[in-house]
């Protein structure tokens, strides 16, 4: 992993960690928890459910709990069902590398507004590990790979794709 991979992904634990070690109480209302908070004022539509695509509000049904200093996710049965399995996933790209080829981003359910800030809590975000490169860009993307449901990631995420490869969009 290069130097700079290292240090976007310490950036990106280091704000989930962050968000995981609030009482679980204070996260609920916070923007930017949970499946994500998409401002009205957006120049960017809302993602629109679209069948053979994974719904974002299936992955945010997961429900969590605080044990030592940490959430821990409880994923219902369908959820659980999509893990190891190949599926298609769209949201906004949040870029993990530098230029405008990815292979190693994050998918949000709603778009960042702060090219600092973490647009969703971790039910609202997917890792994404693609095969070839995807063109950045602020438009949303789909992507199909292999997913992986995350009961305990060291970056408190709860999804992940891999062998992704992008789709065009229907």
């Amino acid at each position: 992993m290069s130097k700079t991979n290292r240090r976007l992904s310490s950036l990106l634990a280091s704000a989930l960690l962050a968000a995981a070690a609030l009482p679980v109480a204070a996260q609920a209302p916070a923007l930017g928890q949970g499946p994500g908070f998409h401002d009205p004022r957006s120049p960017f539509k809302p993602l629109q459910e679209r069948e053979g695509v994974l719904s974002w509000p299936l992955l945010s049904s997961v429900t969590v709990k605080a044990e030592k200093n940490k959430l821990v996710p409880s994923f219902p049965a369908a959820v659980q069902a999509l893990d190891k399995k190949t599926v298609k996933v769209q949201g906004f790209m949040m870029p993990l590398e530098p230029g405008d080829k990815q292979r190693h981003f994050l998918l949000s359910s709603v778009p960042t507004s702060c090219s600092f800030c973490v647009a969703a809590g971790p039910e609202g975000l997917i890792e994404v590990r693609s095969k070839t490169p995807v063109r950045y860009t602020l438009d949303p993307v789909t992507v199909e790979g292999q997913m992986s449901v995350l009961s305990n990631d060291p970056y408190g995420l709860f999804y992940r794709v891999t062998e992704a490869q992008p789709v065009a969009a229907n």
